[in-house]
């Protein structure tokens, strides 16, 4: 296994300098992306002594990107670096693209680090396995680590289809001691994680993915064979004089996931539903199989009151078993309202609660956006936590209600 990961850089390089040699390539390019600066102010003082309760930091995100050969091959970079005023952790560089693309006939072919998107539901994405979770740039998961791959992809009248190869494992992101919100017990993610499978983080994942789009149906159903993204455990390496775990380390198990994701549109509703069947194939949880699902409906009024804005209601049920992790998402049904406002700034705001039905605790959202003349937007954030049980993992948040603002000049 070891031996295809250091093969991989050598084969890439290949491709490219072939490509290359043989083309009469500009040396010009599409430079873009962000500069911002961000800050994140908590209302109430910190459970944990070594937190804050203001953060700034700020980020840069630049994006080459390069064709050529009529726009069938291209090069794309996407570079990630923040640095954060307390949070150690949250400090971090990724490499979010580094590809090569070549458009053959019936095949499109994609080699490097890249990023890969699946899911249709709004609230949590249980099928979107490809890229490993940026943790510490938010609590909603939605940012996503670069990911080393060779991705192959037809599109015919019958559908479209991915075939993944993945060399080389990205461990989570987690905020570190100074970190806010965080768990209770930090995750240190500077020692080395626990592999209970001899390959470790050099492991090679295998992904498959089958979609369609109709006139009213979308739908995906796609099979992965790798290191489970998130862990199936922790291991304690630090304890306080009571002898309770203070700090632990992240155990990472092999799984195969079954998923499924589709969509259907009916007027003004957006029917979507999100499944995944997964099974441990390592370690102590060997032979554990678990299944998760979410699915609703977005209902849209457009041009509500005779005006150009559009609303839409937002309806999502959450069952998660447990049997391979612990997650907040388990028996929950999630509303919110999203406003388009369709003008020329782009403005949007979502709004929502997400309620615990066994223990009625209540997590609520707002996000907006709007752009500030051509190069600049605004984006602004609302976090809280109502009724936490001590029992539950929402617990270690309940002093963490924030507001948090981003601007960003693109170039």
């Amino acid at each position: 296994m070891k031996t295809g990961v250091l093969l991989f850089p050598a084969i890439l390089f290949s491709v490219l300098t072939a490509s290359i040699v043989d083309i009469n390539i500009a040396i010009a390019g599409d430079l873009s992306g962000y500069v911002g600066a961000q800050i994140r102010s908590f209302f109430n003082n910190p459970g944990i002594p070594e937190q804050h309760n203001n953060y700034l930091s700020g980020v840069v995100e630049p994006d080459f990107y390069q064709s050529w050969d009529n726009d069938k091959q291209n090069v794309e970079v996407k570079l990630f670096y923040r640095k954060d005023q307390y949070d150690k952790q949250r400090t971090h560089a990724d490499i979010r693209e580094l590809s090569w693309t070549d458009v053959l006939q019936n095949w499109e072919i994609r080699a490097g680090i890249s990023k890969v998107f699946w899911g249709v539901t709004e609230t949590q994405h249980l099928v979107d396995i490809i890229n490993q979770t940026d943790q510490v740039e938010d609590v909603d998961g939605e940012d996503k680590l670069g990911q080393p791959m060779i991705k192959a992809s037809t599109e015919r009248d019958w559908g479209s289809l991915d075939i993944f190869i993945l060399p080389g494992f990205r461990e989570r992101t987690y905020p570190g001691v100074e970190g806010r919100p965080r768990p209770a017990i930090v995750i240190d993610t500077g020692r080395p994680a626990v592999y209970d499978f001899s390959a470790g983080k050099h492991h090679i994942d295998y992904a498959l993915r089958y979609s369609y789009s109709g006139d009213n149906i979308e739908f995906g159903v796609s099979l992965f064979s790798g290191v489970d993204r998130e862990p199936t455990d922790f291991v304690p390496v630090a304890f306080n004089p009571l002898g309770r775990p203070t700090t632990v380390v992240p155990v990472y198990s092999l799984i195969n996931q079954l998923g499924f994701d589709g969509q259907a549109f009916v007027g003004d509703w957006t029917w979507k539903l999100e499944a995944a069947a997964a099974e441990v194939r390592s370690g102590k949880k060997r032979g554990t199989k678990s299944f998760k699902t979410v699915g609703g409906f977005e209902y849209t009024l457009v041009g509500v009151l005779d005006s150009i804005m559009d609303l839409g209601f937002v309806v999502e049920y959450h069952y998660s078993d447990q049997h391979i992790h612990q997650t907040i998402f388990d028996n929950d049904l999630a509303t919110a309202l999203r406003f388009v406002f369709n003008d020329a700034q782009s403005t949007e705001i979502l709004a929502g609660i997400v309620t615990d039905a066994n223990t009625q605790s209540l997590g609520s959202f707002i996000e907006a956006s709007r752009r500030l003349g051509e190069s600049w937007t605004l984006e602004a954030e609302l976090r809280a936590f109502h009724g936490t049980k001590i029992s539950r993992p929402l617990f270690a948040f309940r002093f963490d209600d924030f507001a948090q603002i981003d601007l960003k000049y693109y170039f």
